[in-house]
């Protein structure tokens, strides 16, 4: 067992070679390892070491040929001839450079308010690589652009003090760079270029070392676990990181990463600290000093932007409290800088970086439109501005054999694929907030509003159509019953993503809903959202521990509680006293299904904290409805009494084109086929239905059988769809 994070160690207790240097690979054997072969993976072995890096990552034993004997390690002596200047300096410290670290010795980093001085601790003083381009052997970031170790780049736009005429000329030669005074001009196609500037003079850059330093000891001897934690956990479904680019970094020295992003790593890792038989009996590291050194370099390194500031800043974003719209919109400016919102596919940059450039804008890409939703912002990004391609399976370095056995480790594959739809339905959500949520959108809805809701509908039958046909495709992998022994899943966030979509879209119509006289459309659209509310709520009462112990995005939280808020707004607009009492216990209820699982999962417990913010106070002023208001509203009324003088008894949604358009709800229970109500053909039974609390409706045949059970939510019917 590992000793706790505040004791002194070794180097050779850290899992350290006394003369780290650069990975190099071992001249005998030259085949891979037996594990490496099955990955398909390169087989790195660092000199002066018996096993490659992968499996030392993955904790197993580096075999090869069939159960062969471990090999002996072999000897150091000098550095070979082939290894860079830097590396050799690191070397000639011997155990010298393995010393322990007083974060705050020499004053040159000052601790931030709140910052604790962390127990004293052994760890790596190896200098840095200077420039990846001069690193002697194999390294995926020779030629790397956006992860440069002594400059950082910016994308030269159309209208800048760079004329795009003159970077055409042939000045460049066959040369993709050259040298302009203090700078550099790197073209990546005809048209892009990007100029390079050194880190040196930026904000605090002398200070790094002794930051990443700092931070290392806090995690101190656990580092190198909390980082296979982390891959195991949270990259499978979160895969903004390059993991062969971050662990072949990592194995020279910690000092090549950015300081929020090596920060961010760990404070995401620590989440699931009992998950980790090496760590789990021990105490955790001090994570108010880790984070509050993450946000205050993360200050800093914006003005040295890199990819690595976007994968710091979108990792920090995805902490139990670190949503940030301000953060949001900064990540946002530096990926444009960064070119992070052009189609890189035809530059010349080494292919993962190509794979990395587009998963990490669309992760940008998402986080803006989950944080506009939930914070009810206007978005940063424009599909004017946006050229970006979709992912595919080729843009994933990892396959399911990089996949950790261990329990408790993410599904690689079904990680993937996960990731690859949730974009998917950004691009919906994203439709819908562009059409129903912008500031002139809220113009047109105030002045159309004594219209009804009918063209409300119109406009929102391509969205509900897109949502079936997403729901429909999704690949039967992540269908939530798809769980593997021993494995977490986080395809709950997906499927809650989804219904928050369908809520966003049901908000605005019951909305509108309040100046209609047509009561027969009225109590469509009711039943529908009804539907809605049925189908989530029985989905947060069905998942499983696997789920909630899973890594969850960042907006779930939020998700969680707009269920409730979508309660609270249908109870606000009933139509009679006993659909309001009965959408009053529905919240309660729904309240006490987040306590109860909050014991299972923190993203529960805050949600319900959220909730009882937003609706605690604010449900208690509304109004209880008269016996006068339900004879007004009810008395009497049937669908063929409904059509209002202003209908002139046509049919306004065959006419529409609206006939045809399904308003059910897509729960993991049920498939689309099953039910097939429409929002204007759908059979209301004869005298009209209405939310009776148990969501009672006349029995007819066929078709309302299946809506009736649907909407009743009867636990065997949700067996027999399941």
């Amino acid at each position: 067992m590992d000793p706790p994070s505040n004791a002194v160690s070794s180097p050779d207790s850290l899992g350290y070679s006394a003369f780290p240097g650069t990975l190099k690979t071992a001249t005998k054997p030259r085949r891979p390892c037996d594990a490496c072969r099955k990955r398909k993976s390169r087989c790195e072995i660092p000199e002066g070491e018996t096993i490659c890096v992968l499996c030392r990552f993955h904790n197993q034993i580096c075999l090869f040929k069939e159960n062969p004997q471990p090999r002996k390690r072999r000897k150091v002596s000098e550095p070979s001839p082939g290894e860079s200047s830097s590396a050799n300096v690191a070397r000639n410290g011997s155990l010298s450079n393995a010393t322990p670290l007083d974060p705050s010795a020499d004053g040159t980093a000052p601790m931030a308010f709140g910052e604790r001085r962390t127990p004293t601790a052994y760890i790596r003083q190896e200098t840095p690589i200077d420039n990846y381009a001069n690193l002697k052997g194999p390294s995926l970031l020779k030629k790397t652009l956006g992860l440069q170790s002594h400059r950082h780049s910016k994308i030269l736009g159309s209208t800048s003090e760079f004329e795009p005429s003159l970077l055409s000329l042939p000045a460049f030669g066959t040369k993709e760079e050259i040298s302009i005074g203090p700078v550099s001009l790197r073209k990546v196609t005809a048209i892009d270029c990007f100029q390079l500037m050194s880190d040196t003079s930026t904000v605090s850059y002398a200070d790094e070392i002794r930051d990443l330093d700092t931070i290392e000891s806090i995690v101190a001897p656990h580092g190198r676990e909390l980082i296979r934690l982390y891959f195991r956990i949270v990259h499978p479904t979160y895969p903004i990181l390059h993991k062969k680019v971050y662990l072949e970094k990592y194995e020279r020295t910690h000092r090549e990463f950015s300081p929020p992003l090596l920060a961010a790593v760990y404070l995401l890792a620590v989440n699931w600290w009992s998950y980790s038989s090496d760590l789990a009996l021990l105490p955790k590291p001090d994570i108010e000093t880790l984070e509050s050194i993450a946000l205050r370099t993360m200050s800093y390194v914006v003005s040295r932007p890199k990819l690595s500031t976007i994968q710091a800043g979108l990792l920090l974003l995805q902490r139990p409290e670190g949503e940030s719209w301000a953060l949001t919109g900064k990540l946002v400016a530096l990926g444009q800088d960064l070119g992070l919102h052009l189609d890189c596919t035809k530059w010349r940059i080494p292919a993962w970086e190509k794979g990395l450039r587009k998963r990490l804008a669309w992760g940008l890409f998402m986080q803006d439109k989950w944080g506009a939703l939930v914070h009810g912002r206007p978005s940063h990004i424009t599909y004017d501005d946006w050229l970006v391609k979709h992912v595919n399976e080729t843009d994933f370095p990892e396959r399911a054999a990089d996949e950790d056995e261990e329990e408790g480790s993410t599904e690689v594959e079904k990680g993937r694929v996960l990731f690859s739809e949730m974009i998917k339905l950004t691009e919906i959500l994203t439709t819908v907030l562009s059409q129903f949520y912008t500031l002139r959108a809220d113009e047109e809805f105030r002045a159309r509003e004594h219209e009804g809701g009918r063209w409300i509908l119109e406009k929102a039958k391509p969205i509900q159509l897109a949502l079936r046909e997403w729901f429909a495709q999704l690949p039967e992998s992540l269908r939530m019953e798809q769980v593997k022994m021993r494995k977490l899943n986080s395809t709950g966030y997906l499927y809650l993503a989804y219904y928050t979509t369908e809520i966003t879209l049901h908000r605005r119509i019951v909305r509108a809903l309040q100046h209609e006289k047509d009561l027969s459309l009225v109590q469509i659209c009711r039943n529908a959202a009804q539907a809605r509310l049925s189908s989530v709520t029985e989905f947060v009462k069905s998942l499983r521990p696997e789920h909630l112990q899973s890594f969850w995005y960042w907006a779930s939280k939020y998700c969680f509680a707009i269920v409730g808020t979508f309660i609270s707004l249908l109870w606000a607009t009933s139509l009679r006293q006993e659909e309001a009492d009965a959408y009053k216990e529905k919240l309660e209820e729904y309240r006490w299904t987040l306590r109860l699982s909050s014991k299972s999962a923190e993203i529960l417990d805050r949600a319900a904290s959220m909730l009882a913010t937003s609706t605690g106070v604010l449900v208690k002023a509304i109004p209880a409805k008269s016996a006068a208001d339900d004879d007004n509203e009810y008395e009497g009324s049937t669908p063929g009494d409904a059509e209002s003088e202003d209908t002139g008894g046509r049919d306004w949604a065959a006419e529409a084109g609206l006939s045809d358009v399904s308003m059910q709800a897509s729960p993991t229970n049920y498939t689309e086929g099953h039910f097939d109500m429409m929002w204007q053909g759908f059979n209301i039974p004869p005298g009209g239905s209405t939310f009776q609390g148990n969501e009672q409706f006349t029995p007819g045949t066929g078709e309302d059988d299946k809506y009736t059970s649907f909407m009743r939510g009867d636990p065997s019917d949700l067996e027999r769809y399941h």
